[in-house]
């Protein structure tokens, strides 16, 4: 297992960058990442049925799509975004959600007590969620990904995600859940906050201890280059982003 940190904030390399390492390599990785505002579709959706294209342009929002499917997410910087990609185990079922016990014990050790939801999610003890996964499986290799809500702007979060028309019925359509930020949960307990980026390193560390792992992977210079010519050929295509 490799545990790499994106170094960009550029929500279609990040995306790009899944792809890549699902797709071309054979290791298997945990990738972090944070990404700028945006929403993310799942694979198979409309546009119109899940986004508020009008306040998203408004408000610099920009709207992507993702290679697995599921339900639409928003990002920003104060979420953060965990990548596994595995190779394919005997008996094991891609629709399990083992994947998330390393991110559950990271994150009960950080004294917040989230379970896993019927859709692999997770939730609080106040019945609010934190988390949102998806996943997409080949014949080798399985990729699971998911949000961590630390300290998003809620209110650009509801208003992205409230559509501008639903006419496409054949597309998949999100099933909407109540979320709540992980910090605004510590605020209430007796748990010490830490500000986003001090969160994001303490759970970066924690999860490299998780796996035995003593220092962060990088991203290759050649490997990059080859994210950023799948960034313009797919991700940061109009053509994909907007394709249904």
């Amino acid at each position: 297992m490799q545990v790499v940190f994106s170094p960009y904030k550029i929500p279609e390399f990040n995306l790009a960058a899944e792809e890549f390492l699902f797709s071309e390599k054979t290791d298997e990785y945990l990738l972090l990442y944070v990404n700028k505002p945006c929403v993310i579709l799942g694979s198979n959706q409309s546009v119109t049925n899940e986004v508020n294209e009008d306040f998203c342009h408004l408000n610099g929002i920009s709207i992507f799509r993702r290679l697995s499917g599921g339900g639409a997410v928003y990002h920003d910087e104060g979420n953060l975004n965990f990548c596994f990609v595995f190779n394919k185990k005997k008996g094991y079922s891609p629709l399990s959600s083992d994947f998330l016990q390393p991110v559950i014990s990271v994150l009960n050790s950080m004294e917040i007590p989230v379970e896993v939801g019927k859709r692999k999610d997770l939730w609080l003890p106040d019945g609010n969620k934190v988390s949102g996964t998806a996943s997409h499986v080949s014949k080798c290799r399985e990729l699971h990904h998911g949000t961590l809500l630390y300290d998003v702007d809620m209110e650009k979060l509801q208003k992205s995600l409230i559509p501008t028309s639903a006419t496409n019925k054949k597309a998949i359509r999100s099933v909407p859940s109540p979320v709540e930020n992980i910090r605004s949960f510590l605020e209430r307990s007796t748990v010490r906050t830490q500000d986003v980026n001090d969160f994001f390193i303490t759970f970066t560390k924690l999860m490299l201890a998780y796996f035995q792992i003593r220092e962060l992977s990088l991203l290759l210079n050649e490997d990059i280059k080859k994210i950023y010519r799948l960034t313009i050929s797919k991700y940061g295509r109009k053509e994909w982003n907007y394709r249904i």
